[in-house]
């Protein structure tokens, strides 16, 4: 049985139900929209976050109505947030495929992610549940927050790590979290396994950043982006940030700051990339993130049915062994 299959097997009726209230919850008679919408569900393969949200109500009970529809507002937030972010980027691709604004246009991509941030705020409502609904309602201030203050530390001159682990705990953990801490207030769970839960979720997702993060240092047109395209962007991620810290060398610094700056060569960012692998820089980022795995695994419970414990673990180790 391949990992796939591991992870979805004690929910797999329950992803079906998810799957279609997902599609009925985008149906419209707006043409265009119809097209932005099939477009942005070609590249929504795994479907990697609404399993967490039923895995994770499977985990504390059962998959309830609720459930689903905080899946599915889920799956319809951060599909926003992608869309909106190829707009402020001015990005041509997410991992291989053409963003909505190459496709279409701004105006079209803005207005295509407001219509799914609404539909998500409606699906949310569904849920009858006000735990929930504050989640999602302070997840969408979190992830804008997150993209801002990756924009103000363009410019910061400091190399921090403790910024950067802000950064992406806004930018992404905070996601992962949402959805665990969903699944388990929409199964009734207490409030110590709702936070065990919605820990759970926020290691997952620094794990899940991490490793993208990671991806960046090798060059692979199935990850979707060229080697060094987050020094293109002006960031600096964990491996250099420990590679600059622990070395202290002078030049590399100087490289880094001209990359924040935005104004680094392309042979500039080659080197510094070549210097981050030369340094160990990616056996630190690796390290980092497989602790945060371990602490993942310490909070699920030994008392949790097999197959939804042993789908977890399976799915937390895709996030930290996957090669795209």
């Amino acid at each position: 049985m391949d990992i796939a299959s591991v992870i979805q097997a004690p929910i797999s009726a329950e992803l079906e139900d998810f799957r279609q209230l997902f599609a009925r919850s985008l149906s419209s008679s707006n043409p265009l929209l119809n097209s932005v919408i099939e477009h942005i569900r070609q590249r929504s393969g795994k479907m990697m976050r609404p399993m967490l949200v039923l895995l994770s109500a499977k985990l504390c009970g059962a998959v309830s109505p609720a459930a689903l529809h905080a899946a599915v507002a889920l799956e319809l937030l951060h599909n926003a947030s992608l869309v909106h972010d190829d707009v402020v980027d001015e990005s041509g691709e997410r991992r291989g495929q053409l963003s909505v604004n190459a496709v279409f246009n701004n105006k079209v991509a803005v207005l295509s992610g407001d219509y799914l941030l609404a539909t998500a705020l409606v699906q949310v409502a569904l849920t009858r549940n006000h735990d929930i609904i504050d989640v999602v309602s302070a997840l969408g201030q979190d992830l804008a927050d997150g993209e801002l203050l990756q924009l103000s530390n363009v410019g910061n001159t400091d190399f921090s790590e403790s910024v950067y682990f802000e950064i992406i705990h806004k930018k992404t953990a905070v996601l992962f979290a949402a959805c665990t801490k969903c699944g388990a207030l929409s199964a009734g769970a207490s409030a110590e396994d709702v936070e065990k839960a919605r820990l759970f979720g926020e290691y997952i997702g620094l794990c899940f950043q991490i490793k993208d993060d990671i991806f960046d240092y090798y060059e692979d047109k199935q990850i979707g982006k060229p080697t060094g395209n987050d020094m293109h962007e002006g960031k600096l991620t964990l491996p250099v940030l420990h590679v600059l810290n622990a070395t202290g060398d002078e030049e590399a610094r100087s490289i880094a700051l001209r990359v924040k700056s935005g104004v680094a060569s392309a042979d500039e960012i080659g080197c510094l990339v070549a210097f981050t692998k030369e340094n160990g820089g990616i056996e630190y980022a690796e390290r980092v993130m497989r602790d945060y795995r371990e602490k993942a695994f310490a909070l699920l419970p030994a008392t949790a049915d097999t197959a939804v414990r042993q789908s977890l673990e399976a799915y937390l180790n895709y996030v930290v062994e996957r090669q795209k």
